[in-house]
């Protein structure tokens, strides 16, 4: 009966020997092949759009099937500024209204994170403890969501865009490629759609208004504010001065 039981054993234990090779010299190369492969083609992605501007995102595509789906008609309206060309008081609004630490953080702003953390926790209005470097990587890289997939990869490629880009980029690409109301994208169109003039020469209120909608540009309208973004704005241009901007 011993010897039945210790054949038996042995049997399973040479099965699963069979099956951690064959995983090891099959499947293993592979596998590990492709991760690398994966993670070059993700730095040189990061790499490239350093130097040339994301020409649309995921978003900008699922909103417009969006539309269509509803009945409305396909709507992109974007054109790209330049860093130097985009107003000041927008790139101070952006920093006062969404990241106050954007100047000195690594990508993520922990205390933030914290925050919403104990926010949510006590039931409060949900939000979220997200950077621009963060908000960049989800919208230039990947698509919306909130599952712990879509959070991983928008963590890695924060990390990637913090290594290979310079503060000066990250904004600069937020800038342009940011939802900013129904079907429009960047600072040159929300300003033209909004206030009929380039996002070269928006006013203090004028920018603060259209930082004061990103939580929900789908919602709201920086010609037509609420008295909370209204409240919102006016807080925005109260600190506009207090931020630095990336040179």
């Amino acid at each position: 009966m011993a010897i039945k039981r210790s054949t038996k054993q042995n049997k399973i234990k040479q099965k699963n020997s069979k099956g951690q090779s064959f995983f090891k010299t099959k499947i293993w190369p592979y596998l590990w092949r492709a991760v690398l492969t994966l993670f070059v083609l993700s730095i040189l992605w990061v790499i490239a759009l350093r130097f040339t501007n994301p020409p649309i995102t995921y978003l900008m595509l699922k909103r417009g099937f969006e539309r269509k789906a509803a009945g409305k008609e396909w709507k992109i309206e974007r054109k790209w500024l330049d860093y130097e060309d985009i107003s000041d008081n927008l790139k101070r609004a952006a920093l006062a209204g969404e990241d106050a630490h954007f100047m000195t953080h690594n990508g993520f702003d922990t205390k933030a994170i914290f925050e919403a953390i104990e926010k949510n926790k006590a039931g409060k209005s949900l939000r979220g403890g997200s950077t621009i470097s963060q908000q960049t990587a989800k919208n230039v890289f990947l698509w919306p969501g909130r599952s712990w997939i879509r959070k991983g990869l928008e963590s890695y490629f924060t990390v990637l865009i913090e290594i290979f880009w310079s503060k000066k980029r990250i904004l600069e690409v937020y800038l342009n490629v940011i939802e900013m109301g129904q079907g429009v994208y960047g600072a040159e169109a929300a300003s033209q759609y909004y206030f009929h003039k380039s996002g070269k020469s928006l006013t203090k209120k004028e920018a603060a208004l259209i930082i004061a909608i990103l939580p929900s540009p789908q919602k709201w309208d920086a010609r037509r504010p609420s008295n909370y973004i209204n409240r919102r704005a006016n807080s925005i241009v109260r600190y506009l001065n207090y931020y630095k901007i990336p040179e």
